[in-house]
């Protein structure tokens, strides 16, 4: 693996890890314009959240590192566990019950093969 390999990261995104891997799996390995591509055409919510966070990691490759677009390849893509929104939701007899709302750490790397 190159040691060249830009990263982008967007943290306390408000969608479940487990719906974030989902899409995350369909650009692992694929090349960033492909990559792009998939994220633009498909309809979960989350891909809105990682084709953000792509297209940032390329622009990190190009500004920073000065790689050539057309080479580079999402090499990892995961998603983290953040943390939990608390919130309460009114119930019969002026209870309150406890539910959380799931974040989540996505992180994508780029880099030339």
């Amino acid at each position: 693996m190159d040691s060249k390999e830009a990263k982008a990261m967007a943290r306390q995104v408000r969608i479940s890890t487990d719906k974030a891997r989902q899409v995350l799996a369909l650009i692992k390995g694929k090349k960033a314009s492909d990559a792009l591509s998939i994220l633009k055409y498909t309809p979960n919510r989350g891909a809105r959240y990682i084709e953000k966070t792509l297209k940032s990691a390329l622009a990190n490759a190009e500004h920073n590192l000065g790689l050539d677009m057309d080479k580079l390849f999402v090499i990892s893509a995961r998603a983290d566990q953040g943390t939990y929104m608390r919130r309460f939701r009114p119930v019969s007899h002026g209870r309150a019950h406890p539910f959380r709302h799931h974040t989540s750490h996505v992180t994508v790397a780029v880099a030339e093969k």
